[in-house]
């Protein structure tokens, strides 16, 4: 098991290749594992159990991923995925009076805290520490104030709807029965969010497996965009009068928007929609180190994803993470969660991509990433992740061989073949280099070859 001792200082931007994070290590730092709904705030219907925190690490643990996000929600009641009730349960205020609101629960006060929440929010990042994973903090989440329906409508419950807390905030100031959060243009409101983030901030600073996230597919409309901004310069400022700093990042609304409004944020790491071509679902670019990107199926899918995404994602220089639905375990004799089972039946391939993900990982450890690049040009399949003239990896998804260009390697090179299906590993004869060669995969189609200079 790793200990919190696998991390040497807290992560930043890596000056030697920017697709990945470093620390004190001076080490590149790939990053990939699963993460659910639940794991901070309780998300529960009538009868269902607490979130099974320690089997959920458990689980990341036996498949070798070292990063989730740790998901908050801002609202007490309903989501726009049921028509039953769901509550979430605790919130960053407390809840004080005098007065009730629309939930039928004491108002809050938006000047004071819960403590719980807080002390939940810190002991669980620590324990993902004890176990060597990162954790990104999630500051707000907007899905659900933007796609509210009138039978499951997240608002009413919200904090900031003035009906719900003490200070008079009212966070739709037009009247329309929709939040108007996530803007300049409310600067009751703005406060109240950036004494938050300070509260978050406070919390976890002194812990090195941090990283933030605004907030979970907030509009892409300007004045949203704005706001996220400002936030994410915010995070930034405020930190720089702490002792660590830590990375702050930027996801997608999900979907074809524009990701340009990504890439031109002041974020140290973003998480891309699709694109217009679907290009991050299907042929993932290597964007050069612009922005660190953690490759999210939350917001390429939804629910979605496949193994082969994420070994093409991985040789393109990116950090695939998956969106995994856990639903209460139907008669455990213990408070639990689990994969959802229906969905291992409706989509298969989800238990590979999981293990393969932590494949992914293994490999990267492999591998100097501080000097290893997508050389997807020197493979017929197109994926490759190498140092030419000493290491390639080479995903070939769609063919039984395959042909690399080792024009650039003096003498031999070891041959490992690993079937992503099976996990198993073989190996052939070493192969000369100084010209392209033809590889033939003994498991058939899709299969990773690994190449390695015999000195290298």
């Amino acid at each position: 098991m790793a200990g919190p001792k696998a991390f040497h200082g807290p992560l930043r931007l890596n000056p030697v290749n920017p697709r990945y994070f470093t620390d004190e290590s001076g080490r590149a730092i790939y990053l990939t594992g699963s993460h659910t709904w639940a794991n901070l705030v309780e998300i529960k219907g009538e009868g269902d159990p607490d979130f099974d925190y320690v089997g959920y690490l458990d689980f990341l643990e036996a498949h070798n991923h070292n990063f989730f996000r740790l998901w908050t929600w801002d609202h007490t009641e309903m989501g726009p995925w049921t028509e039953e009730p769901v509550i979430f349960e605790s919130m960053p205020y407390a809840r004080t009076g005098p007065g009730l609101a629309l939930d039928g629960k004491p108002k809050f006060d938006l000047g004071r805290y819960d403590e719980d929440y807080f002390n939940r929010l810190r002991q669980r990042v620590l324990q993902a520490a004890e176990r060597g994973v990162y954790v990104s903090v999630m500051l707000f989440e907007g899905w659900c104030v933007k796609w509210s329906y009138p039978q499951s409508d997240a608002w009413p419950s919200h904090p900031y709807n003035v009906h719900n807390n003490v200070n008079g905030v009212n966070g739709d100031p037009d009247g329309d029965g929709k939040g108007d959060i996530y803007s300049l243009g409310a600067p009751d409101v703005l406060e109240y969010q950036t004494a938050y983030v300070r509260k978050v901030i406070d919390t976890v600073n002194d812990l090195d497996n941090v990283l933030y996230e605004v907030i979970n597919e907030i509009p892409v409309g300007e004045r949203c965009v704005q706001w996220h901004y400002h936030m994410i310069e915010a995070i930034h400022e405020y930190e720089r009068s702490l002792p660590k700093q830590h990375p702050v990042g930027m996801t997608a609304e999900g979907g074809g928007e524009d990701n340009r409004i990504l890439f031109a944020s002041p974020a140290d790491w973003i998480s891309p929609g699709h694109g217009p071509m679907r290009e991050y679902r299907y042929n993932p670019p290597d964007t050069e180190g612009v922005k660190v990107i953690l490759t999210d199926t939350d917001h390429l899918w939804g629910h979605g994803g496949c193994y082969p995404w994420v070994w093409k994602s991985f040789t393109r220089g990116l950090n695939p993470i998956f969106m995994d639905p856990w639903v209460p375990v139907p008669g455990s004799t213990r408070p639990g969660y689990a994969p959802d089972i229906l969905n291992e039946r409706d989509f298969p391939d989800w238990a590979l991509l999981r293990v393969n993900m932590g494949y992914t990982l293994r490999y990267a450890e492999r591998l100097d990433l501080n000097r290893a690049v997508p050389c997807s040009e020197l493979a017929s399949s197109g994926y490759c992740l190498g140092i030419p003239g000493e290491v390639y990896l080479v995903y070939v998804p769609d063919d039984a061989q395959v042909q690399v260009d080792l024009s650039a390697t003096t003498g031999e090179l070891t041959v490992e073949w690993f079937s992503p299906r099976t996990g198993a590993v073989t190996h052939a004869n070493p192969v000369a280099g100084g010209r392209p060669q033809r590889f033939v995969s003994p498991f058939g189609f899709d299969a990773v070859l690994y190449l390695r200079h015999k000195q290298g």
